[in-house]
């Protein structure tokens, strides 16, 4: 194994984790991601649940950066309008959508009844 080429490989994910924190939908699921983390902290969430936000959160922001690198390819390869182009980057942003309401969802049905216990 070459240790110079596993660090590098590192430094590039690393790179393209940051290098999607400046996109707009992403600061939305970082900042969500925050005020869920603060908001379990003091629900006092039990090691599952946790489990399952940790996962939630996870797959929510790594979804929005498949997104974000489909729409990046699809502008290079297509700069000027093409109805497929359109097609393939709505259909992307549709994925992001339907998983981050389903985390949405379970977040609610996970924090809710904590809310209100008697």
């Amino acid at each position: 194994m070459d240790l110079h080429k596993l660090v590098k490989s590192f430094r590039y994910a690393f790179y393209g984790i940051f290098t999607a924190l400046t996109e707009q939908n992403m600061k939305i699921h970082f900042v969500s991601a925050v005020v869920v983390i603060i908001t379990g902290l003091f629900t006092g969430l039990s090691i599952f649940e946790w489990l399952v936000i940790i996962l939630l959160i996870a797959l929510v922001i790594s979804t929005e950066m498949v997104n974000t690198a489909i729409e990046t390819v699809v502008n290079l390869v297509s700069p000027e309008f093409h109805p497929l182009a359109k097609k393939a980057k709505d259909v992307a942003a549709g994925a992001v959508l339907v998983f981050a309401i389903a985390s949405a969802i379970i977040g609610l049905l996970i924090f809710i009844p904590k809310w209100f216990e008697q």
